[in-house]
Formats: structure tokens, C-alpha cells, sequence
């Protein structure tokens, strides 16, 4: 899935990407960024 670089400024495909459940209980993917490895974030619809 993609997600926002926003170091890089641009949209890069998730690496390492794992799904965590926020506190609100809503979902979101976590993983790094391929190229520079900043952590990227995506919240994810309600499921």
C-alpha cells in the first residue's frame, strides 16, 4: 500500500508494512519508507 514520504515529499510504496490499531480503535499501517527509511504512517477506513 502506499503512503506519504514526508521526508522525500512524495507517495512510495510501505516497507516493512504492518496493520496496528490505533487508540481510538480505528486502524492504521506502520512501516518505512524504502528509500530514505523514515517511518510512514496510513490510517486505514473503519473495519
Amino acid at each position: 500500500m502506499e503512503g506519504y514520504c514526508v521526508k522525500c515529499k512524495a507517495k512510495k510504496e510501505i516497507s516493512d508494512a504492518k496493520e496496528v490499531t490505533m487508540k481510538n480503535g480505528r486502524k492504521a499501517l506502520k512501516g518505512k519508507c524504502p528509500t530514505c527509511g523514515t517511518g510512514m504512517y496510513r490510517i486505514l477506513g473503519k473495519k
